[in-house]
């Protein structure tokens, strides 16, 4: 993916944060910081602890690679991978084995980034998976990172977009229990996410007019109601108000053709009832390469569209290609944002 291609000479400081311990994090992280072209386009600044990163230093045999330690992001060098210590005491890692730790400081690592960016000390965020299920155990009630930063920054509603060079899919409804989307939908919600995704096709992205395909919620679109009404009572009326208001919105579509075919490549964004629906289809397209990106926020955050890996972790294989990708999507989008 090129998401570099912009004239600015402004060179954005991104804050980032390693997830859980003993996932892939640090690994995709060190391999993505390894390429130093990338530091043409952004600054990293990475809140962890040197001795974690010289942990995984020495498990990924990288310890050509250097780091400059500074104690607040505002004396990030250019060119250099940046590192604030958010703390010092030492941590019990076990990669591909989850932990109490892994969790307690994947939390540390991510309320220092976001004082930081909500400071703008930094211009932009790339946070690594973390473990939902350890945190939440730990009291972190939140079901991931979009619902956190939206608390955060005092967001009522954003938008989860997945973005590819050749696809970008929105979710109506996120880390919700299946059984619960059909309650979940309702025009104000789905008006709500597409006004989201529209915005910020428009200056996130910087696509004048967008062009956004709505999918349906039961098989076949509800076909007419004969598998189910919410695309009769619901999703139509949206579609038919947005047309009415002279955007260029269609659907609902069946989800399964849509996807099956080429139908996707005519629109600039997707919108989907509910996560499965979005993101199989959407993994799928991007083999591994796809970058989670949070719409709707008044700042830029980004992510890898995978999780914390543990089958992978510590093993020196996972691909580092969807959180390369999510460091020069968010450098594009806070340089678009300082224009």
């Amino acid at each position: 993916m090129d998401y570099t291609n912009l004239s600015s000479k402004f060179i954005p400081i991104i804050g980032i944060t390693i997830g859980d311990l003993n996932g892939i994090g640090m690994e995709v992280i060190l391999k993505s910081l390894e390429n130093i072209s990338l530091f043409s386009k952004f600054t990293p600044v990475l809140y962890a602890s040197v001795e974690v990163i010289n942990y995984y230093l020495k498990l990924l045999k990288k310890s050509h690679l250097n780091f400059h330690i500074i104690s607040e992001a505002q004396q990030a060098i250019p060119l250099k991978i940046n590192v604030i210590p958010v703390w010092r005491e030492s941590v019990i890692i076990t990669p591909g084995r989850p932990n109490f730790a892994g969790g307690e400081y994947a939390k540390k690592s991510l309320e220092a980034a976001v004082a930081d960016l909500k400071s703008k000390s930094i211009n932009g965020l790339v946070t690594a998976p973390l473990s939902k299920e350890i945190l939440n155990k730990q009291g972190f009630f939140f079901p991931g990172h979009t619902e956190f930063l939206a608390a955060e920054f005092q967001v009522n509603e954003n938008l989860m977009l997945m973005v590819n060079d050749k696809i970008r899919v929105a979710v109506a409804t996120g880390h919700i229990s299946i059984a619960k989307v059909s309650a979940r939908l309702s025009i104000a919600l789905i008006s709500e996410k597409l006004e989201i995704l529209i915005d910020s096709l428009r200056t996130d992205f910087k696509i004048k007019t967008p062009k956004v395909a709505v999918m349906g919620l039961n098989p076949h679109a509800g076909e007419n109601g004969m598998f189910g009404n919410e695309e009769n009572h619901i999703i139509n009326k949206v579609v038919d108000q947005f047309n009415s208001n002279k955007y260029f919105v269609k659907g609902p579509f069946p989800a399964d053709g849509f996807f099956g075919s080429i139908e996707y490549l005519k629109f600039d964004g997707i919108l989907t009832m509910y996560h499965d629906q979005g993101l199989i289809p959407f993994k799928i397209i991007s083999k591994g390469s796809g970058v989670n990106f949070t719409a709707g926020l008044p700042v830029v955050r980004t992510s890898p569209a995978h999780g914390t890996a543990f089958d992978l972790a510590g093993k020196n294989i996972a691909n580092p290609s969807s959180m390369t990708n999510a460091l020069l999507l968010a450098s594009t989008l806070a340089r678009n944002k300082d224009h």
